[in-house]
């Protein structure tokens, strides 16, 4: 039987595009959109906060991996973000609205909102702000309960997803500012009372721990996987969760 989420889990979801950088589609880029959108996948993407207040569509909180720049996104105006070239690219970093504009509802758009775990809102209410005029089918998710807690309050209708992992993953220095109850708490879906996430998008090699299959078995509730890159990762998937986020291949 059909249910109200299942648009969340119809098609494989492409991580941060369809991207390659051997053939110049970078992640996250208009290039990477277009792929996913010509051949009928979802598209995960990643958001941060500028230091003027934009959404840009970029995954890492410093420039130097994917562009000619350095520094960081959130101490750079959206303008001067556009500017500065991408590596192995002629694309160039654009903005939340920019991304609604080029995919205008032909793929679901599963938007990830990046965190440093500060407590800091503006950016979730940027990207809340833009989603109120967008048409598509969208869908958030972080790594922040807090944030997960804050857009259920903001009640824009548009579901809502926790990402993921189990405890160990949590000694990354990303989420130094996390205290040792922090981590339990997002390993163990703690945080279900506040956040009330529709779905999850959880850690491939970390499927079979309880949390996840609780989740999905127990509750009857959407399971992403993510990120799936190789045949073990695929077979986890198809057998542990209910749709995947993929990268280097096509599913």
């Amino acid at each position: 039987m059909a249910g109200p989420l299942d648009f969340l889990t119809a098609r494989p979801i492409a991580h941060r595009g369809l991207h390659d950088r051997k053939r110049g589609v970078i992640e996250n880029t208009p290039g990477a959109f277009r792929a996913a959108v010509a051949k009928n996948f979802a598209i995960e993407c990643d958001v941060q906060l500028t230091a003027d207040g934009e959404a840009a569509v970029f995954h890492d909180f410093a420039l130097e991996r994917l562009t000619a720049g350095a520094g960081r996104v959130a101490e750079t105006q959206m303008a001067a973000l556009r500017a500065i070239p991408m590596k192995d690219t002629e694309d160039r970093i654009g903005s939340l609205a920019d991304m609604f504009a080029l995919v205008h509802g032909q793929s679901l758009i599963v938007c990830e909102i990046k965190s440093r775990f500060n407590g800091d809102m503006r950016l979730t209410d940027r990207v809340a702000a833009l989603a109120k005029g967008y048409r598509g089918p969208l869908v958030i998710k972080s790594f922040d309960p807090r944030i997960v807690a804050h857009w259920r309050g903001l009640n824009t209708g548009l579901p809502v997803g926790f990402i993921g992992q189990s405890e160990a993953q949590y000694a990354n220095p990303e989420y130094d500012l996390c205290s040792a109850a922090d981590k339990r708490s997002m390993a163990n879906l703690l945080h279900l009372n506040e956040t009330q996430p529709d779905f999850l998008s959880w850690r491939v090699a970390d499927l079979e721990t309880a949390a996840p299959f609780l989740w999905r078995s127990g509750m009857g509730r959407p399971l992403m996987s993510w990120t799936v890159r190789t045949p073990a990762d695929i077979a986890m998937a198809k057998a542990r969760a209910d749709q995947m986020v993929f990268e280097g291949f096509l599913p």
